[in-house]
């Protein structure tokens, strides 16, 4: 429309040009300007007409959802309203069964009301009961955790001490497993022949039959022996925390002697008491770490009675162990 006015204009000035005095042609040309002018105008409406007409469609389209959500939540309020009176009649109708047994209840033979009335008050009593016996329990538990408390305390004393004990015999253990070795290095050329070392109970034992060092029925050490001995006593010198008891020990053939050696019992205590005496001037070892005892024949390694087993048992032993001061402290202590 607005293109067809525009044409219609121009037509209309260039007919008019070609027929027309000048003043008129200005006219028409001052008029065609108006046209032009309005022209715009209308542009401009019409734009803005198309802008509030797409605005006016965008709000229809949403008042158009929100219709059909009303719609459809009216539906529902209405589906739910219905069922929420469906609910309500038979609550009412429920109520009303209820009012009807609390009627029942409550105009109910006085009888039933007092049995129901002890049974509480007994239902009572015994919670009470209940309560004060759980009250002791709970008093007895606490005083019981106090008691364990108190004994996994001592517990872990106890361990602690008993870590202690073990680490000083694991030391005594390593002590004595060196003293062995230190010993077989220095009796090398004896073991196995007549003399043989062992550790066991916590002590190294020395055992030396009686051919290594004395004649028969004798006391004095003989030369091989004596090397022996004093092959201990060096390796006793750089061990000043080990104790030493000599013993002396017989075979069960009694003796008949009628000098200094009047029985087995007199053997024994002299062969150990001559084995002390080396031990004593062969190194710097102090006597009170030795100690010499005989035993007679009441400690047979076998108890038979041949020969083989008699020899067997002929035998000086040195029992090394190690001083406990350390762990006597330690038990003094506790």
């Amino acid at each position: 429309m607005i293109k067809q006015i525009t044409t219609l204009c121009a037509a209309c000035l260039l007919a008019f040009s070609a027929c027309v005095p000048a003043r008129l042609l200005d006219e028409s040309k001052a008029k065609l300007s108006t046209c032009e002018t309005e022209l715009a105008s209308i542009k401009q409406s019409a734009q803005e007409n198309d802008t509030q007409l797409k605005e006016l469609k965008e709000q229809n389209e949403k008042f158009q959802t929100m219709l059909t959500a009303l719609r459809r939540d009216t539906s529902v309020n209405g589906t739910t309203y219905r069922n929420l009176v469906s609910k309500y009649d038979k609550i009412n109708v429920l109520n009303e069964k209820l009012q009807e047994r609390l009627a029942k209840l409550v105009s109910g033979e006085a009888s039933d009301n007092a049995r129901l009335s002890d049974n509480l008050q007994s239902t009572q009593e015994q919670l009470l009961k209940k309560q004060d016996e759980l009250q002791a329990l709970g008093e007895q538990l606490q005083r019981q955790k106090a008691g364990l408390d108190l004994l996994r305390s001592e517990l872990e004393k106890r361990e602690a001490r008993v870590d202690e004990l073990e680490s000083i015999l694991k030391k005594k253990d390593d002590a004595l497993a060196d003293l062995k070795k230190k010993l077989s290095d220095a009796l090398v050329g004896f073991e196995n022949k007549g003399l043989t070392i062992t550790q066991k109970n916590g002590k190294v034992y020395i055992s030396m039959d009686e051919s290594l060092l004395f004649a028969s029925g004798k006391t004095n050490v003989e030369a091989k022996g004596v090397e022996a001995l004093r092959n201990v006593a060096k390796v006793l010198e750089q061990n000043a925390d080990i104790n030493v008891m000599v013993e002396g020990h017989t075979d069960d053939v009694p003796m008949k002697g009628a000098g200094e050696i009047k029985d087995n019992w007199d053997l024994s205590v002299m062969r150990a008491t001559s084995v002390t005496k080396i031990l004593l001037t062969s190194a710097k070892i102090d006597g009170e770490r030795i100690t010499a005892a005989g035993r007679g024949d009441f400690f047979p390694l076998d108890k038979g009675k041949t020969a083989e087993a008699r020899k067997k048992n002929r035998r000086t032993e040195l029992i090394l162990s190690p001083k406990l001061d350390e762990l006597l402290k330690v038990l003094e202590n506790n």
